[in-house]
């Protein structure tokens, strides 16, 4: 099937090192110091292709992987029950030898919202409103990761490799309305990373926003369930031979039914521990 079309929300070139706040900015500057460009592209279904991508090629895999977990509004239940079948399943995809989740966010799209902002703050032209393109670790920040994450000197200076992974999953029926789209690491060039601020009330955090290329290859898996999950790359402390970087946004799907129930989401972020 041919891939359907639909806007990704680029940052336009800028001369400034682009920032966000997530809090009220100080008196006198702005929410963000950036413009983003609406680009359309074509996503293709992965569930279309020959051949399914895997996270050592593209960077990221679905897998069939259904949770006990029943009620994603109990915050003590995703900490006990769904951090460690995500740990487990982290280290079955990637191989890794240890598996630490540290952070989780659910997401659910209201309905007096615009589509891609999951009742967020949308002011003047927020990449939230067009589905921003990002990845949620840079570099130093991928960096940094590991000391905050194992709270241990000595142990994270034993550490020959590890990485950041996504794990994305419907949690109310098949994701019809804005789906994830993800971009082949492949395609993504280092130049198309753009380090960018995000300040928060206590600490400031560090993502890549990217730059538009003809050259990026998107995908998508259509009306994604409650069984299944999305395995992606953030990070990767190996420098070559491995995909490090996954762009990805959510995306107004052009074909969504206006009755579509609206998306209801939860991903969680994971540090992953190769022995050797």
């Amino acid at each position: 099937m041919s891939p359907v079309v639909a806007a990704l929300g680029y940052l336009k070139p800028t001369t400034e090192r682009p920032y966000d706040y997530a809090c009220e900015p100080p008196s006198g500057l702005p929410w963000q110091n950036y413009e983003t460009s609406s680009q359309r592209v074509g996503i293709t279904d992965a569930r279309d292709l020959l051949v399914q991508p895997t996270l050592e090629n593209e960077g990221f895999v679905l897998r069939n992987a259904p949770s006990w977990l029943t009620d994603y509004a109990d915050e003590a239940a995703i900490r006990a029950v769904y951090y460690r079948e995500c740990a487990d399943l982290a280290c079955a995809v990637t191989g890794a030898s240890k598996a630490h989740v540290f952070d989780h966010l659910v997401r659910k799209r209201e309905a007096d919202r615009p589509a891609l902002t999951f009742g967020r703050r949308v002011a003047g032209n927020t990449p939230a409103a067009n589905g921003r393109v990002h990845n949620d670790y840079t570099e130093d920040s991928g960096r940094r990761r590991l000391g905050l994450v194992l709270g241990d000197r000595v142990e994270a200076r034993g550490i020959q490799r590890y990485g950041i992974v996504n794990i994305w999953r419907s949690i109310a029926g098949p994701a019809i309305d804005t789906p994830l789209a993800v971009c082949d690491a492949r395609t993504v060039s280092a130049t198309d990373l753009v380090p960018s601020d995000v300040h928060y009330a206590s600490r400031t955090g560090e993502i890549y926003l990217v730059e538009h290329s003809p050259r990026h290859r998107w995908l998508y898996y259509s009306a994604m369930d409650r069984h299944e999950a999305l395995i992606f790359k953030q990070y990767d402390s190996l420098v070559s031979g491995v995909p490090r970087f996954v762009p990805h946004a959510a995306f107004d799907h052009p074909h969504t039914p206006v009755d579509a129930p609206l998306r209801e989401s939860i991903e969680v972020r994971c540090l992953v521990v190769y022995e050797g």
